[in-house]
This record gives C-alpha cells, sequence and structure tokens, in this order.
C-alpha cells in the first residue's frame, strides 16, 4: 500500500510539473514571426496600462485598440492611440459590437471617437455574444444592422472593416458568408478554420504574456 501510494503520489507530481510546464509555455508562445512575418496586438481598457516601446520589442510591428464598445467609449483609447503612434507601431481602432444598442447608436459613437489619421489601419468590428446582453434578433435583422454599420464607417473612414467574428457568433449568424471583407478570427494556438472564406489576421493566443504590459495580452498575426 505504502509503494502503490508513493507511486501514485510520484505521477501526480509528474503531472502537475507537465501543466505547468504547457501553462508557462502557453504565455509565451506566438507563431513563427518566418511564417507570419507581419505579428501585434489588439488591446482595450481591460489589458491595462501599456509601454508601447516595450511591446514595440517584444516583437509587435501593429496595435488594434478598442476605441468602442456599443454606445460607450474605452476609457483607455485615447492613450493607447497615442502610445502607439509615439513607439511607431501601426495603429487601428476597433468596435465592439452590441446587439442591445442601435447601429445608428455605435456608428455615431465610433465615427466620433476615432481621429481621423491618414496612417491608419482599416477599422475593426469586433462581433461577439457581449456579457449583460441577452438579446439574439433573427440573423436578418443582424445583418441589416452590420450592413448599416459597416456602410456608414466605410465612408467616413475611406477603408474596408475588418470583420472580427467569434466562432459562436459566426455559427448562429453566419456573417463571413453576408459580407465581402477581410476576416478576422481568433483560436489559441491552431489556425482557424470556421469563417466562411480565409482569414486575414488570426488571434492567435489570447493569454500571452509580454514586456510592458501587466496582465495577459491578445497575440495576433497576419497571413501572408
Amino acid at each position: 500500500m505504502t509503494r502503490r501510494k508513493a507511486l501514485w503520489g510520484g505521477l501526480i507530481a509528474v503531472a502537475i510539473a507537465f501543466a505547468v510546464a504547457l501553462y508557462l509555455f502557453a504565455l509565451n508562445w506566438r507563431p513563427s514571426p518566418s511564417n507570419y512575418p507581419s505579428q501585434g496586438v489588439d488591446v482595450s481598457a481591460a489589458t491595462g496600462a501599456i509601454d508601447w516601446n516595450a511591446v514595440k520589442a517584444a516583437g509587435a510591428e501593429f496595435g488594434y485598440i478598442v476605441a468602442t464598445d456599443g454606445a460607450d467609449r474605452d476609457t483607455r483609447f485615447e492613450e493607447n492611440w497615442r502610445g502607439a503612434a509615439a513607439a511607431d507601431i501601426r495603429r487601428g481602432a476597433i468596435h465592439v459590437l452590441s446587439l442591445c444598442r442601435s447601429a445608428a447608436d455605435q456608428i455615431n459613437n465610433f465615427n466620433t471617437t476615432v481621429p481621423m489619421s491618414a496612417d491608419a489601419l482599416p477599422p475593426a468590428l469586433s462581433i461577439d455574444f457581449a456579457p449583460g446582453c441577452d438579446a439574439r434578433p433573427e440573423r436578418d435583422a443582424v445583418l441589416a444592422e452590420l450592413r448599416r454599420f459597416i456602410a456608414a464607417v466605410e465612408a467616413h473612414s475611406d477603408r474596408p472593416v475588418i470583420l472580427l467574428v467569434s466562432r459562436a457568433f459566426e455559427a448562429r449568424y453566419r456573417v463571413t458568408a453576408a459580407f465581402d471583407r477581410p476576416v478576422w478570427s481568433a483560436a489559441n494556438f491552431f489556425a482557424p478554420d470556421y469563417a466562411a472564406r480565409p482569414w486575414r489576421i488570426w488571434r492567435a493566443n489570447d493569454m500571452r504574456r509580454i514586456d510592458g504590459v501587466d496582465r495577459t495580452v491578445n497575440w495576433d498575426v497576419v497571413a501572408k
């Protein structure tokens, strides 16, 4: 019995050590730069304070920054927008969709929050089921609101909107099949294939640790 307990204790210790090693590996993992030369981050106020020079030193060439969320403004947008530019990191703005607010409210919020900038990356629309919003309209209604948002933001920015669509939202509403726009997909460690067309940007690790950010950060790569 004592020998069996010792054996089980050893196996448990090995399993714990393996799990810790795997977790530490995941925190530091990113796709190979040789396969994906253009890599960067996407951040919001939830990411916390950011040292953009350190982020650049960690290998980020670009940064997508949440500007607005539904009818609200991200509290760190202006700080991050200026910080990325000062660090010579290419920057783009993100709007986080809310199914509980009208497209008109969200269009006005985004277009009045994000400064017009000739060097900005195309705007991105983050589409997912947000906590605290239980609305689930029919597909035609959702697509109609998305169409309004995309048309207005593209007219304002003179750039095509990138669609950052979650797997769950895509499964329910098939957004990427309805809009011929660049796709931004998300899946940790393994390239995703849930969209109707190949992704242009891949959020490859939403738990990466890098210098310059106290919390985990979303790490993204661009397809060649």
